[in-house]
């Protein structure tokens, strides 16, 4: 059976960090062996548009602003929210993931019909080995759930709750990261925020695994349970230097040497899995960047991931015929 690669891929892709001030850990890259930093480097260099946080592209009269977000509280965000205010004030529209309407229909969705988190097959501790339903009975306690309701969970809504560590659960209840803070810049200025995607988006992505391929996901976030603070605090001091892409490849590389996994199997997955929640999701935003393009200046916010790659928005925009131009951070 097919492992889907480990949580750290999730929270890069949906949490996309963790509040640095509030969790303390070490950088893993920063002190990987000189050998292995510098395959992580190398490999992150092959993707195009592999750095930067921040740029502009062009078509013509066409603008558009993109700033890979992180979204979590941070006080690292006011300067970088100081540099995309004024582009902001100027623009047409704001474009981000999700806006203020489909954030509304997901709380009342998930309040209407429990079944979107709730699994109608065998609960956790059936499935699962009694060494691991233990060790996430105790994953799950530390951050404030009751093993006896996780058990309930789709295993896929699990993984994503491993994946924000204890450190930052006060963070995640009001998350205030730069793609809120650019949200609120955009009231203040009276610019129209639309979303890029229906809220049912990454619901939809995910009933596309298999029972299988999601009970793997939890089995492989397990052992990385004492290193999930290291891995936020690695997540968000690369964010701010403009560096998420590589942490991806840093994960990918790990994963080669995981048990029950070949070099082949791990680079397998995480194309799939950077198929199925980024590249995918990508080119679905793409007619809706162009269209707002096509009327005006337009900013888009969106999570630090989706920028960097062959998939990525930037590699899309150039595809699209924008030239494109990094502005920092």
């Amino acid at each position: 059976m097919a492992r889907l690669i480990p949580t750290l891929c999730l929270f890069l892709v949906i949490s996309a960090g963790a509040a640095r001030a509030a969790c303390v850990g070490t950088d893993l890259i920063d002190a990987l062996p000189p050998a292995e930093r510098a395959l992580v480097e190398s490999e992150t260099a092959l993707q195009p548009f592999a750095e930067g946080n921040f740029w502009r592209a062009t078509r013509g009269e066409q603008r558009v602003i993109v700033a890979g977000t992180y979204h979590l509280e941070d006080p690292r965000h006011a300067a970088n929210l100081d540099r995309l205010r004024p582009f902001i004030d100027e623009a047409r529209v704001l474009l981000v993931e999700a806006g203020p309407e489909e954030e509304a229909k997901l709380k009342e969705a998930m309040a209407k019909d429990p079944s979107l988190m709730l699994s109608d097959g065998p609960t956790l501790p059936e499935v699962l080995s009694e060494g691991e339903w233990k060790t996430l009975s105790g994953a799950l306690r530390a951050r404030g759930i009751p093993p006896v309701l996780a058990s309930k969970f789709e295993p896929w809504y699990v993984s994503m709750t491993l994946a924000l560590p204890p450190c930052a659960i006060d963070a995640a209840k009001q998350p205030d990261g730069l793609d809120k803070m650019a949200m609120a810049a955009a009231r203040d200025a009276g610019v129209p925020v639309r979303s890029l995607e229906p809220w049912n988006t990454v619901f939809r992505l995910f009933a596309e695994l298999t029972p299988q391929e999601q009970l793997a996901m939890i089995r492989t976030a397990l052992p990385l349970e004492d290193r999930v603070e290291d891995l936020a605090v690695t997540l968000g001091d690369r964010y701010f230097a403009g560096e998420s892409r590589k942490v991806w490849e840093y994960m990918r590389l790990q994963t080669h040497a995981m048990p029950g996994y070949t070099p082949e199997a791990a680079d397998a997955e995480f194309a799939r899995m950077e198929d199925t929640l980024v590249t995918r999701r990508n080119r679905a935003w793409m007619p809706v960047i162009e269209a707002a393009a096509a009327e005006g200046p337009t900013v888009v916010a969106v999570g630090a991931l989706h920028l960097p790659g062959k998939g990525g928005v930037l590699a899309l925009l150039d595809e699209a015929g924008f030239r494109l131009e990094k502005l920092g951070f």
